[in-house]
């Protein structure tokens, strides 16, 4: 039985002997039994490369790459922004089936909350969830149109409000900010917004 301890005894202490304990530190490259692809095959930026004809290995851009963060066409689209601040203006084209579709989508994802004038009066109201904001009224209606397709997106700076990004396209986001500038121009409008074949009709 003492050969099992003397046996035991030896193969602990070469263990330690070649492993060391834990937290130590050594000047000595580590031995690695799986090295997790830590020298796999590569080349280092601006060295030399046998495999291209210019002996370089970082290559040239592809043609009409645009840097990330530069200005592109569909950036507003994208953002709502153009440079630094939120742009007003529609990115896609205004006609009746995006206000349609946007409010489609507004029915389904912001009526419970905001309710179907965009009031804040939803169903949600009657369960007790306060502070719904009325998108009728200011500030919103003094928002930019990149600010509310922001908010669309990425919910609000409260947090009471998530974002729909995941539910809702970059196209779907730009509808629904059509169809609530719908919304505030029904709730605010005056006769003054009317045509004058709409006055005369009325008899204004």
């Amino acid at each position: 039985m003492r050969y099992v301890y003397l046996i035991f005894a030896f193969v602990v202490i070469a263990a330690i002997s070649v492993l060391g304990f834990r937290g130590t530190t050594t000047t000595k490259r580590p031995l690695e039994i799986f090295d997790d692809m830590d020298h796999m095959p590569k080349y280092h930026p601006q060295a030399e490369s046998a495999f291209f004809a210019d002996g370089r290995t970082d290559r040239l851009p592809v043609p009409g790459t645009v840097a990330r963060g530069t200005f592109e066409p569909d950036a507003y689209k994208a953002t709502g922004k153009k440079g630094e601040a939120y742009g007003n203006g529609f990115p896609i084209e205004v006609n009746q089936a995006a206000m349609e579709r946007g409010e489609e989508r507004y029915q389904i994802y912001c009526t419970p909350c905001h309710g179907a004038a965009g009031d804040g009066n939803g169903r949600t109201a009657a369960f007790g969830m306060t502070a719904i904001a009325n998108l009728t009224a200011a500030p919103y209606t003094d928002m930019a149109d990149g600010e509310i397709f922001h908010y669309i997106g990425h919910g609000s700076r409260s947090g009471r409000m998530y974002g729909y990004k995941e539910k809702l396209s970059v196209e779907d986001r730009w509808n629904v900010v059509l169809y609530v500038r719908a919304l505030q121009r029904a709730a605010n409008g005056s006769a003054k917004d009317l045509t004058p074949a709409s006055k005369e009709e009325l008899g204004l």
